[in-house]
């Protein structure tokens, strides 16, 4: 396995669909005050924005864990505990310089290394062609998070697509809401940044939950999501990843049998 990536939970063979799945959002999972508070947070987002003054904070879910129910249990199968945090708290702690350092003090103070990390959710999909192929595109120079990489189609489940505002609050975001809020972004992913019509794209089945060490332990929602019919080359839509847009080229991997992660 990539050693950039480690696997936080993997779902049961074939996926779990959206009704499978619940949320549950507290301030007891968001991230903890920074030792010797949040200056440092302020001082590296105000630095970025002067050499990158496209990029603009939002809220963000922050994933404090996942719990999987066993197989034949009635109800929902994946627990999700939710916080909130922001997009200039994630480049504020996860890709901070100091993030290692943050790690090992989360786990000196708390028994956790990631309770300092602001650690957003993102979503990914492994897009399927009806031929079985995976779509892959590769990352805008203008993003702050690994520009000019290689990925799969991706960004955020957004609190503002519930709860307009920058200040959102947990008992504002319903836990169900938060879940189909969940599976909806990464078709919306699909459709803005490969430019397929929603229409074409099978629900989204999650695989299960992968960290990127790259970015300090940042969880994304890993899903299986298959094209209606046959494509084997797409025209490219525009990245969605922090606005303004740029452009990515998009291409098609060889062939998978998916859904399950390695």
């Amino acid at each position: 396995m990539d050693p950039e990536v480690s696997l936080l939970l993997q779902c049961p063979p074939g996926g779990l669909p959206e009704e499978q799945v619940r949320a549950e959002l507290s301030p007891a999972y968001d991230h903890r005050p920074l030792p010797g508070g949040d200056k440092a947070i302020t001082a590296i987002w105000e630095s970025r924005l002067r050499a990158q003054p496209w990029l603009f904070d939002a809220p963000k879910f922050r994933l404090h864990s996942a719990t999987l129910v066993p197989t034949g249990s009635p109800g929902p199968q994946l627990l999700l505990h939710l916080g909130l945090t922001s997009y200039r708290d994630f480049l504020g702690t996860n890709w901070a310089s100091s993030a290692a350092w943050l790690r090992q003090q989360g786990a000196t103070d708390w028994g956790d290394k990631q309770a300092y990390l602001a650690d957003p959710l993102g979503v990914g999909a492994a897009l399927a062609t009806a031929d079985g192929f995976l779509v892959f595109l590769r990352r805008s120079g203008q993003v702050a998070e690994a520009p000019g990489l290689v990925d799969v189609p991706g960004g955020h489940p957004e609190p503002k697509a519930l709860c307009p505002g920058d200040s959102p609050l947990h008992k504002d975001l319903p836990g169900e809401l938060v879940v189909h809020e969940l599976f909806s972004s990464v078709l919306q992913e699909i459709c803005d940044e490969v430019n397929l019509p929603l229409l074409t794209l099978s629900r989204p089945l999650l695989l299960g939950i992968a960290r990127n060490e790259t970015s300090a332990g940042r969880a994304s929602a890993e899903f299986y999501v298959q094209r209606c019919g046959g494509c084997r080359r797409l025209k490219c839509g525009p990245s969605s990843a922090h606005r303004p847009k740029a452009p990515s080229s998009s291409t098609v991997g060889s062939r998978e049998t998916p859904p399950e992660l390695p």
